[in-house]
């Protein structure tokens, strides 16, 4: 024991005096046995200052760091040798694929098969992209964003619903065409601070009706900006679509002597311009704009799927370029365009799917179990009483609903602006309740959302509840506040599936929360089913207001419902959980 003991400390003097390179391993020779021998006879001091042990420590804490440097590089290197030969296996099994159908062809017919079967699966699931290209919005190039900024600068500083909507009847038309003088004053003065040259053509016309042209495109990039980004402009839009309301007015428009409304420009308007409206048919335009899925998936099929879209959006770009004057800009345009509509879907319907999935997966509706969704009136704020079987399609055929309408969102945007731009559709004025609003009747949206929910009517087998949607009265005065109503709808599931999806992850990387949640909950899973089981009692149980009118289980009272369980959230007893996840807000900032 002594010669072990003697063994250790000699070690340790030899690395604080540098002696030992700790990368290779020890082999004692002659004269460390003897220093050995030494310090077990007492021979040599067997005790270290304070200072070789600070020192000690330092070149221990060095040594440990290089280590791990080398350890991490190591790893990199090795999961990228590993990546590369799972690339050169699965192109060598596509190539083999090509070269077997290549075979199977005709003499003479040609045909791409460099579309695997899950490509040739995303292309059967979107094959109404035809159908859709009208109502995809048209992204922006760089200049445009320029000329963007100008608007947005503009009607920040306006205040045209301030000065307009008052409950003053006596020279509305006269306040609407001074404050729509000024917006273009300001658009014009912007432009010459911001393109000198562009901005002297403008100015040099005396009458703004000269530059009708100029306006309407202004105000149109605004318009698409926000159907592209319905996060942005959430209180520019407003006055952006109030103002291109009350200049569609026929007194206003003989005032102003032009129009400031021009249609949307999408993605269908400008590939029939350039007569390139096939290329929507492509399968290699799915393969180049479709969403590449990263749940429960290896980082190296991420990467390899990564890398075969990059490849079609490659081929789409040196098929298309040249042809209808279509240059490479254009062609990305397009792509870029259908890809963010894409990634709409993904980021504000996905979570309907995902809520649908947890309904679905962890309750019977036939048998209640341990965890009842079933609500009393009067019961933890609840104005409905549904048993177990009947809240169970209440909520799936509500989550059905949300998502058809966000899966037809856009096309919903598109007909919400025909009835707020509609010369023939007047609006009246009027206390909501919450201030004056704007009362507008939308039959294009009433027609389109009676649609809906015959579809999702027809997906659940039955109607649950009331299927009244409240558009024109107090609740919902315009289309704009219709569109606004569903955006909502993504800000409150995705941070409830974002909490109960991180669940895991950060239990294991906080034994103490781990602790408590099994303490407090009963473990991982308990609380998950706790956190479903209340949202969808009391997330849909009609609360929200103190008449059946404004809440209960109409269309837009489901929604409002959500939104009040959401409001209460900082009360539950698993709010803690939802912080440490970091859940912050159910609302963006403005």
């Amino acid at each position: 024991q002594q010669t072990k003991d003697a063994r250790g400390k000699l070690a340790l003097r030899d690395i604080l005096h540098g002696d030992v390179d700790l990368k290779e391993n020890d082999k004692k020779d002659e004269t460390e046995n003897t220093d050995i021998q030494k310090i077990a006879s007492g021979q040599m001091s067997q005790e270290l200052s304070k200072e070789d042990i600070k020192t000690l420590e330092s070149r221990l804490r060095q040594i440990k760091e290089r280590w791990e440097k080398e350890r991490l590089n190591y790893e990199a290197t090795a999961r990228e040798l590993k990546n590369q030969i799972d690339f050169a296996k699965r192109d060598a099994e596509e190539q083999k694929k090509t070269e077997k159908k290549n075979e199977q062809l005709k003499d003479g017919e040609t045909k791409d098969v460099d579309l695997d079967e899950e490509n040739k699966a995303v292309e059967l699931l979107d094959e109404q992209l035809l159908e859709r290209s009208p109502f995809i919005p048209l992204r922006l190039t760089l200049d445009e964003r320029k000329y963007l900024r100008l608007v947005t600068a503009a009607l920040e500083v306006s205040e045209y619903t301030d000065r307009v909507d008052v409950a003053r009847f006596v020279g509305k038309a006269k306040r609407i065409h001074k404050q729509l003088k000024e917006i273009c004053a300001i658009l014009s003065g912007l432009l010459v601070a911001c393109d000198y040259k562009a901005g002297q053509k403008l100015v040099a016309n005396d009458e703004f009706s000269d530059n009708e042209e100029f306006f309407q495109y202004m105000f149109e990039l605004g318009r698409r900006y926000k159907i592209l980004n319905p996060e942005r402009m959430r209180s520019a839009y407003g006055k952006l679509i109030y103002l291109l309301q009350d200049s569609q007015q026929p007194d206003i428009k003989e005032m102003m002597e032009f129009s400031l409304v021009r249609p949307i420009k999408s993605v269908h308007r400008f590939l029939d311009e350039k007569k390139m409206l096939f290329m929507l048919k492509d399968p290699l335009l799915h393969a180049a704009t479709r969403v590449i899925p990263d749940k429960g998936r290896s980082r190296a099929d991420v990467q390899y799927d990564l890398q075969k879209k990059r490849r079609a959006y490659n081929r789409v770009k040196d098929k298309y370029v040249g042809q209808g004057g279509m240059s490479e800009q254009h062609v990305e345009l397009v792509m870029g365009s259908i890809a963010d509509n894409n990634y709409f879907l993904k980021f504000n319907r996905d979570p309907c799917d995902e809520m649908i999935n947890f309904l679905r997966s962890k309750y019977d509706p036939d048998n209640p179990g341990k965890y009842s969704l079933a609500i009393g009136c009067g019961t933890g704020g609840a104005r409905l009483t549904h048993n177990h079987k009947t809240q169970y399609l209440y909520v799936l055929q509500t989550l059905l609903l949300w998502r058809d309408i966000l899966h037809d969102f856009y096309r919903l945007w598109f007909l919400a602006e025909e009835d707020l731009l509609n010369p023939d559709n007047f609006y009246r004025l009027r206390n909501t309740g919450q201030g004056l609003n704007r009362i507008q009747s939308s039959p294009n949206i009433a027609r389109e959302m009676q649609r809906v929910i015959y579809r999702a009517r027809n997906k659940v087998g039955q109607w649950i509840g009331s299927s009244v949607v409240h558009l024109g009265d107090h609740n919902v005065p315009n289309a704009f506040m219709f569109i606004d109503k569903y955006t909502q709808v993504s800000r409150i599931l995705n941070p409830i599936c974002i909490t109960l999806r991180r669940l895991e992850e950060v239990l294991s990387e906080k034994p103490g929360l781990d602790k408590y949640v099994k303490d407090t909950f009963g473990g991982c899973d308990e609380l998950r089913m706790r956190v479903l089981t209340d949202f969808f009692r009391h997330g849909f149980d009609g609360s929200g207001a103190d008449n059946f009118f404004d809440a209960g289980s109409c269309i837009d009272g489901r929604l409002t419902s959500a939104w009040n369980w959401c409001s209460l959230i900082h009360k539950k007893s698993y709010y803690p959980i939802f912080q440490m996840t970091g859940f912050a807000s159910f609302d963006g900032q403005f």
